[in-house]
């Protein structure tokens, strides 16, 4: 299965704080240990929601929102995109995980939809333009 893990954004992650180099290298060696071990498919960390746009939908309209965004504890500041066994992997993983932030943190894990899940709804036009568009994105 895959999953989303995604590192709350904090205070601190918002407001630009960078991590010490002791903190850099421990992600660095936890990544390499994801890699080695077949889990990590990608992830990335988050600049600051000062620098992000939300665009919100209503109906067929369409506004843009400029960052910051406020609400801090609903924010994202990083993500890996892992394949593991199940979700009880996944957490073993992310209980290994150094603290990503200076201070508390959370991490979030959110199991993907694989395609399987919309086998009731799924026609053959819309799955032979699915397998087009999934042979096209590289890691898929």
């Amino acid at each position: 299965m895959r999953v989303i893990v995604f590192v709350k954004a904090t205070a601190d992650s918002e407001n630009g704080v960078m991590p010490t180099t002791e903190l850099l290298e421990a992600m660095t060696k936890y990544n390499e240990e994801l890699i080695n071990a077949g889990i990590m498919l990608g992830g990335d960390g988050l600049q600051p929601s000062k620098f992000a746009k939300r665009v919100h939908f209503s109906g067929s309209d369409r506004s843009v929102i400029d960052g910051p965004f406020t609400e801090t504890k609903e924010l994202v500041a990083g993500y890996w995109i892992w394949q593991v066994r199940d979700m009880d992997e996944a957490v073993e993983w992310v209980k290994r995980c150094p603290n990503p932030m200076i201070g508390e943190s959370d991490i979030d894990i959110r199991p993907v939809y694989e395609v399987e899940a919309f086998d009731e709804i799924m026609t053959p036009e819309i799955q032979e333009v699915y397998d087009r568009n999934a042979a096209r994105v590289p890691g898929r």
